[in-house]
């Protein structure tokens, strides 16, 4: 088991990945650096391992499958995830690690969006869905996440190996969070300087369909993980639906003593039956939930005998 795993995820990244891989070996010596090539063309692999790093392959597409790897394959007391792109000065994985080693941390979050971020980025559309990603989040799983999507972390070996990998592509950032909020994972927040990319450098994330896979990747984690909520806020809306078109009937039949517009009372019907449904499907898989998560506590236990054992 290494003392301390740094995991980089890289896809064509070889104007920058020598830089970051360089920059990590001098402030965490003693770390085993892991570069994951995601069917890079352009040398990547060939410069990180002239570099100093342990290369590894994921041949499916998608940041999500690269990650579900690393997890899979490494242990390690503490582990550094960055991206390698040089986006994140490595400067601050000391303190990150530190928080893993020394206070029992499950995930540090590198917080860019409480430094340097909204100056350094050049795409105001990333701006945008930072902040709109941050606020649904934390209103939806009532948290207080400074950086939702940041790709610089610290995870204790609990997290790593509790952690199911859902998500194939760059929605795995929030669904980390998403994660660690519902199971009450102890998270603590660094802030850090971000930097654009060095010119020449391209970004993989497209701003528009990745950003709607986010959303509906927070859509269907709030589903999941808050059952009872998402199905009482559908049944809600369709109790307000069904009273709205109810009450021009209910007026008209305690003025005529009569219904002219049956077909719409039987829709109203129809509506909030599927009202009531929803409402108790809410209930139902919120007991399943409760009882996944007393399952988790269980696993959790499983998972840190072994990390004692192979320590």
């Amino acid at each position: 088991m290494d003392k301390i795993a740094v995991l980089i995820p890289c896809y064509n990244e070889s104007k920058t990945i020598k830089k970051v891989v360089s920059d990590f070996r001098q402030v965490l010596p003693e770390a085993v650096i892991y570069v994951y090539d995601n069917n890079s063309t352009d040398g990547t692999d060939e410069i990180a391992r002239n570099a100093g790093a342990v290369v590894r392959y994921e041949y499916q597409q998608g940041k999500g499958n690269v990650i579900r790897r690393m997890f899979r394959e490494i242990d390690a007391e503490a582990y550094i995830m960055v991206d390698g792109d040089d986006t994140y000065p490595a400067e601050h994985s000391r303190e990150m690690v530190n928080k893993v080693l020394e206070k029992n941390v499950d995930m540090v979050i590198g917080d860019r969006l409480s430094s340097t971020y909204y100056e350094e980025n050049k795409r105001p559309f990333h701006n945008f869905g930072n902040s709109l990603v941050q606020k649904s989040i934390n209103t939806l799983f009532k948290s207080d996440i400074k950086d939702i999507m940041t790709g610089y972390r610290a995870f204790s070996y609990l997290f790593v190996k509790s952690f199911p990998v859902l998500s194939n592509g760059f929605e795995i950032e929030t669904e980390m969070t998403i994660h660690a909020i519902d199971k009450r994972m102890f998270l603590e927040n660094v802030v850090i300087d971000y930097r654009d990319r060095p010119e020449g450098s391209e970004s993989k994330l497209n701003t528009y369909s990745d950003g709607m896979k986010v959303l509906f990747t927070i859509a269907r984690l709030f589903r999941i993980y808050k059952p009872f909520s998402f199905f009482a806020i559908l049944a809600s809306v369709l109790t307000i639906l069904s009273a709205a078109f109810f009450i021009p009937v209910f007026i008209d039949y305690l003025e005529t003593g009569l219904v002219d517009k049956f077909p719409t009372l039987i829709v109203c019907g129809f509506v909030i039956v599927a009202a009531i449904i929803s409402l108790f499907s809410g209930l139902i898989l919120s007991s399943i939930v409760q009882k996944n998560k007393q399952d988790y506590e269980l696993e959790l236990r499983k998972i840190y005998s072994e990390f004692v054992e192979k320590k």
